[in-house]
């Protein structure tokens, strides 16, 4: 037994009381800067050490994809301080949609969905709107949810969308819905019960849905619930505050009667309610238990900010009334700094200008030269310790800065700016495609007298952009290949085989694309945005390709499908904006300044904040229709706060999160304008405390200390099959496929493989369940033929009948052989994880089975049993792969593993077996040559000793690989 940690020498009084209260409801209310991540690590350290809780009992739920990794790390390197195994994918360890996701995953079998489900993202789901629109139209009174047809599809969609996913979120009753007096909450109900249908018909699932139908599956199943109660024996929740209705009720449920759910959050930054997020989920808390049954434990000690920051925002708090009556929507409480000798000067400051209407020049000068004294002062190390953060980054005066910035020499990182489709290497593309297709103005034919703006952008923007560099010398390769190929696309009479995807890994050849590919672009300011960008390009084409039914360039669909591509997805997806590529391991990228917007700045810290935006006012966030739910009594709780001081509180919340991530100087930055129609910038909220400033000009900057930006240390996860083999077969391919993320084309599919291999999962997972007996030949037929309607739907790939025929022949041959063995069944599909040093080391096992105190591990195979001596390259590389997995589960469980199994379910006549002894020091060897590769790739070595010709033939960089100038090394 580990001797109890000590506590006291790093947590605060207020910590260690959070920390200590492990049992029934707790609520801590964490201030910004109040070491929140440290006091929910150490609450789950001392659990796991002092308490004998299983870490696999835990469920710990976070708010983004990034703080759950960094709290899988954080967590991860105390416990192996402290000598203590765990399964990371045992633990319920994520965001609420990543848990609800692995709850559907883990007893899919009680929901509807099936196998191979399809995800849809935010954009996904509105694409899919706007494709099936037709179907809403035709409901009784549907305008009045989504708007009349003269606002056009993409705005309907975007409309019944927002709608949708409120019944998502919101857990309403559709039946309740449907009965309602008012047309427009019963036109809702319509609407959501014809959603509902094409997504089951389609097998896809929304990201709001995941939740919706986590909570089917725990109401509608008593045993589900059950067995997770008593797995789950402590739950803690972060940002509790930016929380919905179907969480909270997720909670409470999974709760039950130990009701040790512990909630940690800050009323002051509940940014969330345009996602359905209620900020009294986290007022209420303690009305969920019996009086005195909820400790409450307020960390108000910030070790962020520098006291003068500290006063500003609390005074800026103090500004607005946050009661009712008896009712009050804020906790009490008074944010104080820490014990320390801070610089005895202001550090709130003001900067400002003043411009005539629609002018920036006095603006930008007065920006710079702040900046540029910052840099002068000798105690700025770095322009990421600088963060300007605006409503959003999207709007003209936001690029505008940004723009005139760069052109001064100070690199600005906006990822989410929409400078996608501005970015030089995406302008270039759109222009080769334009230009490879001769037909494109006949695309510009739409209804009569319209005109879309972004043929403009086409025009002269992407393809005047293309053909001037394709005048140049240096791109006459180029040239001599594309004219050819756009007079072979205008008379096209055969099918190509290939799409439009297959043209962009065509065109990366080329200097004037593959410029931003090399790995010496990589290591710029930027770290290879534009790589980046058209790696995400690539997968833009894929997703449009896939949506559309687009497998080659079709005569008899080509005008149609240059039509969707240009005239609806590209222009979708500019008006919608896409992000740009954003590196959760540096939030804020050594040698720019950052244009953040203020929800993407949460929870995040900066040394010097400039907070922007400052015209701004409360603005109305609810509809008639929202008033229609609430005053109804559709939602599951009655109004809370006042409808009209809504806005109030949230431009309060809002600006008190911007304010709050500054360390060492916050700025609040406005450009004063004169004219009539401008917005009064400060507005009127912000003018008597902006005022009562100083101005940055008239402080010292140099008496100031920039901390520098805080690195986060995420460890990464790596897999046999996914990253160490791929490396090993060709380091370049890693580094587009995994490491910049283009997207594959050309993958042959596995739906023979991956049909065998889901049947026999079936009968394994029955047998787990208790339910031997309904594993019968009937059985097996019946879910087969259930996961090959699902995969080939979703794939688009059928397989002859008599190559059905075969497959079920696999499994039927395995179930033959294996049936009297039932007992041995351990695991299936076991996905597990080894936390090291410096990386997380994943696998997925098919199958543990085992006697007499060991297990042996089991990897199937849909082929027949390879010759030992011709295959034994390939052979040794799955017995490598064995190996890991031996460790894996030795390390993990501490069980002994005594063999290890491939089963060919293709070898019908003999033994299906081929066996490995368990050899301790060639396992050990295999994970140390894990390690080496893994360090290689974190250390960005990409380097081969030559082609792997034998792969180069079905690669989609291959021409890329072609023409570049390799320098090969031989091994000796």
């Amino acid at each position: 037994m580990n001797a109890p940690m000590s506590l006291s020498s790093q947590a605060n009084p207020q910590q260690l009381e959070a920390i200590k209260a492990t049992q029934g409801p707790v609520l801590i209310i964490a201030g910004p800067g109040s070491g929140k991540t440290f006091t929910l690590v150490e609450r789950i350290v001392f659990l796991i050490q002092n308490e004998g809780v299983a870490p696999e009992s835990l469920l710990v739920v976070t708010f983004t994809d990034k703080a759950a990794r960094e709290l899988t790390t954080r967590i991860s390197n105390r416990l192996a301080e402290l000598d203590i195994q765990f399964n990371l994918n045992e633990m319920y360890l994520g965001t609420f949609h990543s848990i609800c996701l692995q709850l559907l995953e883990d007893f899919r079998e009680y929901t509807r969905l099936k196998r191979s489900f399809t995800l849809l993202d935010q954009f996904d789901q509105q694409y899919f709107l706007y494709q099936r629109i037709k179907d809403f139209r035709e409901l009784a009174d549907s305008q009045l949810v989504m708007g009349d047809e003269q606002t056009g599809r993409w705005a309907q969609s975007e409309q019944l969308l927002k709608w949708l996913n409120k019944v998502s979120e919101e857990a309403l009753d559709p039946a309740n819905l449907e009965t309602a007096p008012d047309l427009a909450v019963r036109a809702l109900a319509n609407c959501f019960r014809k959603y509902q249908e094409l997504l089951h018909e389609n097998n896809c699932l929304d990201f709001s849905g995941i939740q919706y139908e986590a909570l089917a599956l725990l109401e509608g199943h008593p045993e589900v619930l059950a067995a997770l109660r008593a797995k789950l024996t402590h739950l803690m929740v972060d940002e509790y505050q930016d929380t919905n209705t179907i969480q909270e009720k997720i909670l409470v449920l999974l709760a039950g009667e130990r009701r040790n759910l512990c909630v940690v959050g800050d009323d002051d930054q509940g940014l969330y309610r345009f996602r359905g997020a209620t900020i009294r989920n986290i007022l209420e808390f303690p009305k969920l238990f019996n009086d005195g049954e909820c400790k409450q434990v307020s960390l108000t000690i910030n070790y962020r900010s520098h006291p003068d920051i500290i006063r500003f925002y609390n005074e800026w708090m103090e500004g607005q009334d946050w009661s009712d009556g008896d009712q009050s929507f804020r906790f009490d409480k008074a944010i104080v700094p820490r014990e320390a000798t801070f610089p005895t000067v202001p550090t709130a400051v003001r900067l400002d200008a003043r411009d005539a209407a629609n002018e920036t020049g006095n603006w930008h000068a007065a920006v710079l030269a702040f900046l540029h004294a910052l840099r002068d002062s000798g105690k700025l190390s770095d322009w990421n310790q600088i963060a300007f953060l605006f409503r959003s980054v999207k709007n003209d005066r936001v690029v505008a800065l940004a723009r005139f910035l760069e052109g001064q020499g100070v690199p600005v990182y906006s990822p989410r700016s929409n400078m996608f489709f501005e970015r030089e290497e995406i302008r270039l593309m759109i222009g080769a495609l334009i230009f490879l297709f001769p037909q494109f103005p006949k695309v510009r034919q739409w209804a009569e007298g319209v005109h879309l703006p972004i043929w403009n952008y086409y025009d002269h923007v992407c393809f005047k952009l293309f053909t001037d560099e394709l005048r140049k010398p240096e791109n006459a390769r180029m040239l001599d290949w594309a004219r050819p190929l756009a007079k072979r696309h205008a008379v096209l009479t055969q099918p190509a085989d290939y799409a439009f995807s297959g043209i962009f890994y065509q065109l990366l050849q080329f200097p004037l694309f593959s410029r931003f590919l090399d790995e010496d672009a990589m290591h710029g300011v930027d770290k290879g945005r534009a790589a980046r960008n058209l790696a995400t390009f690539s997968k833009l084409l894929t997703k449009f390709e896939y949506l559309h039914y687009v497998t080659v360039l079709n005569p008899e669909y080509l005008e149609r499908d240059l039509r969707n591509l240009f005239n609806q997805f590209f222009r979708f997806l500019q008006d919608g904006g896409i992000g740009e590529y954003e590196d959760e391991t540096e939030y804020a990228p050594k040698g720019c300044v950052s244009f953040l917007t203020i929800h993407q700045s949460k929870g995040l810290e900066f040394p010097i904040v400039v907070c922007d935006s400052l015209e701004a006012v409360p603005r109305k966030q609810h509809t008639a229709l929202d008033e229609l739910l609430e005053d109804g009594g559709y939602l599951s709780k009655p109004r809370f706060e006042p409808l009209d001081r809504i806005k109030h509180f949230d431009f309060r919340r809002l600006y008190y999160t911007a304010f709050s991530r500054a360390q060492n100087l916050l700025v609040l930055a406005a450009q004063r304008r004169e004219g009539k129609g401008l917005g009064k910038s400060p507005s009127k909220y912000f003018e008597p405390l902006f005022n009562a400033l100083p101005s940055w000009r008239d402080v010292d900057l140099s008496r100031l200390t920039f901390e520098p930006v805080k690195e986060i240390n995420l460890k990464r996860e790596y897999s046999f099959t996914s990253h160490i083999t791929l490396f090993e077969n060709c380091a370049e391919q890693y580094r587009f496929f995994k490491e910049l993320e283009f997207a594959a084309i050309r993958v042959s599919p596995m739906l023979f493989g991956t049909l065998v291999h889901q049947t026999i999962e079936d009968i394994h997972k029955a047998v787990l369940r208790g339910e031997e007996h309904t594993v019968t030949p009937d059985a097996i037929e019946t879910w087969f033929s259930t996961n090959y309607a699902m995969l080939s739907k979703k794939e688009r790939v059928y397989l002859a009948p008599i190559t059905q025929a075969a497959a079920l022949r696999q499994v039927m041959g395995y179930y033959d052989r294996e049936k009297g063995n039932w007992d041995r069944i351990k695991e299936t599909e076991v996905e597990i994880s080894l936390v090291k040093d410096s990386y997380i080391l994943k696998g997925n096992v098919d199958l543990i089975r085992g006697e007499n105190n060991t297990v042996e591990v089991v990897d199937f195979k849909s082929e027949k049993k390879p010759d030992m001596e011709k295959d034994r390259d390939r052979l040794r590389q799955y017995q490598r792969q064995l190996e890991v997995y031996a460790h894996l589960i030795e390390e993990r469980t501490g069980q002994k593993v005594s063999r290890m199994h491939l089963y060919y379910t293709g070898e019908e006549s003999g033994n299906p077996y081929v066996t490995f002894p368990k050899d301790d020091r060639a396992i050990g060897k295999t994970v140390a040559r894990f390690d080496e590769i893994v360090g290689r790739i974190e250390s960005g070595d990409y380097r081969i000793a030559a082609r792997p010709d034998r792969l180069c033939e079905n690669c989609d960089m291959r021409a890329y690989c072609d023409t570049k100038n390799w320098n090969f090394r031989k091994d000796e």
